[in-house]
């Protein structure tokens, strides 16, 4: 089943089909997917790339990185640091900021928590009561 989420204004299609991980048993999860963020963080850059129709030669020439590390990078197979996010993805010109809330929004379909979209009521009253 293929869906299409957006990213920064652009349309991405979602991997078809479960991606096979091992599972866990963790607060929110009865045997889910263990979730490893380098590999959603991969899997979200490669996305924006592959939709910008951009090489893997291109993008790390721009974002300063040799093509081997972005490649691991994008694989899941490397912990990026936050520098070199910030470098990948001011050469994918997409703010860190939406690669993170892309990376959020998959984590939590697999952990099966709903994130509000916003901030809810109950806080802002709270932070308005702190601040008078």
């Amino acid at each position: 089943m293929n869906t299409n989420r957006t990213l920064a204004g652009t349309r991405l299609r979602e991997h078809a089909g479960p991606v096979p991980r091992p599972t866990y048993t963790g607060r929110f999860a009865k045997e889910s997917p263990a979730i490893v963020l380098r590999r959603e963080i991969g899997d979200v850059l490669r996305a924006v790339r592959q939709h910008q129709g951009r090489t893997l030669r291109e993008v790390s020439s721009a974002a300063q990185v040799s093509l081997g590390y972005l490649s691991e990078v994008e694989r899941g197979q490397k912990e990026a640091s936050s520098e070199l996010l910030g470098a990948i993805c001011s050469a994918l010109d997409v703010p860190l900021s939406v690669v993170l809330r892309e990376v959020s929004d998959r984590i939590s379909l697999l952990e099966g928590v709903s994130i509000p979209d916003t901030v809810p009521a109950e806080l802002v009253e709270r932070s308005m009561v702190r601040t008078r």
